[in-house]
């Protein structure tokens, strides 16, 4: 670099902030800018003017105290700037400002004496040359200064300052008075001081400040950092800003249009109606003009033969005029056409319900927790846990959030939700799904999805598992014979076994604990709770009445209907009405609640074989046929459907079915009796499962019920006992 850059360079550096000018007399500020005296007391008047104790730094905006003597003369001097000031004077010559230090008589320095360290006058030059222990000495003259030159000036030592020691350099540091001495102040005014060399102190102080000034730059770093992110937060601000806005601009477009759209078919309709009722007014008015035209034809000629008044005229037409004037007056008069009145009513204004949300949450960083480690199942209720986040990922709450969550079953259809704000920044999510399969779940938080949605959830079917059993062959107490049927009363949940070979009715607490029995004068084939938990009992052998006992046992009435023949089971569907299966004439027969009526009687087309038990549920008869190996579905009319399974032991196949229910799941449940399982299906006759294993292993499921906490209850007839499952 060549001297005239770097003075410029220089130059540059030495500039006061506040005037751009060299700086004079420099004080440093505690921020570490330095401006001029006078320029920082000026800028400090001008503040007080404005009434205010304190000023900022123009440079970094530090807040300062005004001193109160209103300069800042006591504010330190900055030693770099005034070796600045120094040396720039010596640019284009610097003749007004170095004098020569060897000398008294302060003529203008022309040279420096590197060794010796002073400005040197040109007499004094000569002289120095002239002596031999200065004659080689390096020196260089004003004009003749180069970068090196300069900063070697910059960098030359600094002499003491105090009287009789100006020629000596401040090599020591006092380590009690924290200043710079020479030699001679060593011993003059600091001779019992701790003192140490300038450059070994300067060296440790310079440790102190490489480390404060490390910390300050990684600080520094780190707020460049903040600072980026920062940017970048305030430009994806305004991009989310401009985004929603756009938004809502085409929303309201699209609302403007349809509204147009609406405005167009109005309009239509509107001259729709002008056209049809226009139509019937000149219809009308064709129809009064027609009369009108004729009344006036038939007058003129009338008139004009009475005002001739000619006889024979008269005598000739009379007869004609008077039948046509007759004819006319007997034409039935047009109706007027009573236009109806036209009202544009609006029902509903239209309703925006939008809004404008500012708000700290991000749903980019927002998350769902909970549901990926559930086993979720049909029919029981589940949930899941949102929680809102900022941009930092920590966890917040703004009460103006909105949350959305649509959980989709496998059809589509949307299930209710119920979503619970915990006021901390979490929402608890509530369902119930009512079908296995999977299931959308979609969550917005403030219209945006959350990262991941929408989840995909795997709801599973419910899985019946064993539970207890109870019963054994024999005649006593939770002994039995031969199980013929069985049934639950949904009120108490006291179960009611028909124990046919021992003409009687068990009945059991819903743990399966013997609670009373009912004795009967012949075998029990059927039995079924009503709705106000009595017990109706079918006893083909004996006659044909049904009856009907408390839970307590005993009798309260028959029930005796002459459209039954040979009434073999029996079921009670939840409108209360009795559904019979007929041995005799192979037909399914419903009665009324009361058993007085005969609703209904239907069988099934092209089929021999007499159907065993039916039962009734959503509008369908669904009929098992033991020895035509189906179930048979029936519309509520009567009306056949379709058959489930056929002869076979695959899935969805059977050997004898028997028993039927429909549990809370909307499975229905067929009790297929020689393959030893029971098998599970959709209503639509679709196979979904079977529970079979070692509860039925030489065993023979016949008859099941369902209580009301969803428990399947199983009879398994080869070995007497009963099995329960949940």
């Amino acid at each position: 670099m060549d001297v005239q850059q770097l003075f410029k360079n220089l130059k540059k550096e030495a500039e006061c902030p506040l005037c751009i000018e060299t700086v004079k007399n420099p004080k440093t500020l505690p921020c570490l800018h330095s401006f001029c005296l006078e320029c920082i007391d000026r800028h400090a008047n001008f503040a007080r003017r404005q009434l205010k104790a304190t000023i900022k730094c123009p440079v970094c905006q530090t807040s300062f105290q005004i001193p109160e003597t209103d300069t800042f003369e006591n504010l330190p001097s900055s030693f770099h700037l005034n070796r600045l000031v120094d040396v720039l004077a010596l640019e284009d010559g610097g003749v007004q400002s170095q004098r020569c230090n060897s000398c008294d008589e302060n003529n203008t320095a022309t040279c420096y004496c590197f060794v010796c360290q002073d400005f040197l006058c040109a007499s004094c030059f000569e002289a120095h040359q002239r002596l031999k222990a200065t004659r080689g000495h390096r020196n260089v003259l004003m004009e003749k200064l180069q970068a090196q030159d300069v900063q070697e000036l910059i960098h030359r030592p600094v002499m003491c300052s105090q009287q009789y020691h100006e020629d000596q350099p401040l090599e020591f540091y006092c380590e009690d008075c924290k200043v710079l001495i020479c030699h001679k102040c060593t011993v003059v005014s600091h001779d019992r001081h701790s003192k140490t060399d300038t450059q070994k102190a300067a060296q440790e102080q310079k440790m102190q400040m490489s480390d404060a000034v490390a910390k300050v730059k990684a600080e520094m770093v780190r707020y460049d950092i903040e600072i980026k992110k920062q940017t970048d937060l305030r430009n994806k601000n305004k991009v989310e800003i401009l985004n929603e806005e756009k938004k809502m601009t085409d929303t309201v477009e699209k609302l403007i249009g349809d509204l147009r759209e609406h405005e167009r078919k109005m309009k239509d309709k509107f001259r729709e109606i002008y056209e049809a009722e226009q139509k019937h007014h000149a219809t009308r008015l064709e129809n009064f003009e027609l009369v009108a035209t004729q009344l006036k034809s038939c007058f003129e000629r009338c008139q004009s033969i009475l005002d001739r008044n000619f006889s024979v005229e008269i005598l000739q037409t009379n007869h004609a005029i008077l039948g046509r004037c007759n004819e006319l007056l007997n034409v039935r008069k047009p109706d007027l056409y009573m236009s109806p009145h036209v009202h544009y009513l609006v029902e509903k204004k239209l309703d925006l319900i939008d809004r404008v949300v500012v708000t700290k949450t991000d749903p980019s960083k927002c998350l769902a927790e909970g549901q990926d480690s559930k086993e979720v199942k049909e029919r029981k209720e589940t949930y899941f846990v949102i929680v809102t986040k900022d941009s930092e990922e920590f966890q917040c709450y703004q009460q103006d959030d909105k949350i959305k969550v649509n959980v989709l079953t496998p059809e589509g259809d949307q299930l209710k939700t119920d979503i619970k704000d915990t006021k901390e920044g979490k929402y608890t999510v509530t369902y119930t799904p009512q079908d296995a399969g999977q299931h959308r779940v979609e969550i917005l938080v403030n219209g945006q999805p959350l990262t991941g949605s929408p989840l995909i959830v795997q709801v599973h079917q419910h899985q019946y598992e064993f539970a207890f059993q109870f019963g054994s062959k024999g005649k006593g107490q939770a002994e039995f014979d031969v199980i013929q049927d069985i049934d639950v009363c949904d009120k108490t949940g006291t179960i009611a076994v028909a124990d046919g070979g021992n003409n009687r009715i068990q009945l059991f607490s819903s743990e399966g604990k013997f609670r009373s029995e009912i004795k009967l004068n012949g075998e029990p084939y059927s039995l079924a709770f009503t709705d106000s938990g009595d017990l109706l009992t079918l006893v083909p052998k004996s006659d044909n009445k049904l009856r009907l006992f408390n839970e307590e046992g005993h009798f309260i009435k028959h029930i005796n209907d002459k459209h039954l023949d040979k009434p073999f089971r029996l079921s009670i569907a939840s409108d209360g009405r009795i559904i019979l299966t007929d041995v005799s004439d192979k037909k399914i027969k419903v009665l009324s609640p009361d058993g007085n009526v005969l609703l209904q009687s239907f069988s099934a087309p092209d089929c021999d074989e007499f159907p065993f038990y039916a039962i009734y549920h959503q509008d369908k008869f669904f009929v098992c046929y033991y020895y035509a190996n189906c179930v048979k579905v029936f519309e509520k009319t009567g009306v056949y459907l379709h058959d489930i399974g056929c002869k076979g032991s695959s899935d969805g196949q059977f050997n004898r079915p028997v028993g039927l229910v429909i549990d809370e799941y909307n499975r229905l449940i067929v009790c297929d009796v020689d393959n030893h399982r029971l098998q599970l299906f959709t209503l639509s006759g679709k196979f979904v499962s079977e529970i079979d294993g070692h509860y039925f292993k030489n065993g023979l499921p016949s008859t099941v019920a369902i209580n009301s906490g969803g428990s399947l209850i199983v009879v398994d007839v080869g070995r007497r006992r009963i099995s329960v499952f949940l």
